[in-house]
């Protein structure tokens, strides 16, 4: 178990350092730079703001300084935003993002797993068809159609909670249901389909002779397995969901990370793009390295330390 959790920390490692390299380069390989969208900036303030960024020495040296701050979690200050640096932007706008994104994920699971298990124990009537076509439908409208939706109606015309802004419990409400949409789908079908098969199996239907309630025998049987794929996609999407929706944080006006990333994009604010993105791959990484070992607790037939390499 500690050779598979040490082997896991360095792929973990490896795999960061690629993220950060790629992102590095890119960010050079797009033209322009952070100063050049200012309008009559003469030649020598502009070689004063390149020398005061060092943005002129050579890429290897900027390259080796940029993987310093990342070793010392100084990601240095915003092009853009002179009086902030790259660690209090996310530290003001992760918190956000994640109270947002705690919402729609829990949202996700319990409507998700509830409704794809109710599906698959009611095959081909009328319960399952109605679970399904909510999920294709939730797959299929895009966020930001889906925000405007909810905004029209619960908003505008119902008026039970605000059109945007943050700050109370009731302003999250929509962007949490807007951001749990496409989860909530996805999980149901992924429930529904692992469900179907895993009831059909022999073990459950020994489980079944052996005289097992049939609550019993799908909550601890058949709905604890059925997880399975749930807990992959789930890795990846606590990580997403986290870091913030950059739609939906735009469109409800919410200060998260979403839109500083969003910002920092528009203008090239090389030290924002690249802090929130090697921010990310870590929530990222952690997420996937915590559902692998979280396997061997859902079904104990997997041995940690040898399947799961």
């Amino acid at each position: 178990m500690t050779r598979y959790i040490l082997n896991r920390l360095f792929a973990n490692l490896i795999a960061l350092l690629v993220i950060i390299t790629i992102t590095f380069f890119l960010m050079k390989a797009i033209p322009g730079d952070p100063f050049t969208q200012e309008k009559a900036l003469p030649k020598e303030i502009l070689d004063s703001l390149y020398e005061h960024y060092k943005l002129n020495d050579p890429w290897y040296t900027q390259y080796a300084n940029y993987l310093k701050s990342i070793v010392t979690w100084n990601l240095g200050p915003s092009f853009k935003y002179k009086s902030r640096t790259v660690n209090e932007i996310i530290k003001s706008g992760f918190p956000v993002s994640a109270i947002l994104g705690l919402e729609a994920l829990a949202i996700s699971l319990c409507i998700g797993i509830a409704a794809g298990s109710i599906s698959a124990l009611k095959q081909n009537r009328w319960q399952d068809y109605g679970a399904m076509l909510f999920a294709v439908i939730g797959i299929s409208i895009p966020s930001f159609i889906l925000s405007a939706f909810l905004q029209y109606i619960f908003a505008i015309k119902l008026d039970l909670f605000p059109v945007a802004r943050w700050g109370s419990f009731a302003q999250s409400v929509l962007p949490a249901l807007s951001l749990a949409a496409l989860p909530t789908a996805f999980i149901a079908r992924l429930t529904r389909a692992n469900m179907v098969e895993i009831l059909q199996l022999d073990y459950i239907k020994t489980a079944k002779s052996k005289g097992l309630s049939e609550q019993k025998v799908i909550i601890k049987h058949g709905l604890r397995n059925a997880l399975l794929p749930v807990m992959t996609y789930l890795g990846t999407l606590t990580a997403n969901i986290l870091t913030g929706s950059f739609i939906i944080e735009k469109i409800f006006g919410i200060p998260g990370l979403g839109q500083w990333f969003i910002n920092s994009v528009t203008n090239r604010d090389y030290t924002v793009i690249m802090g929130i993105t090697v921010f990310y791959s870590i929530i990222l990484l952690s997420m996937i390295f915590f559902v692998d070992l979280a396997y061997g607790w859902i079904d104990p037939r997997l041995k940690v330390g040898k399947n799961l390499t």
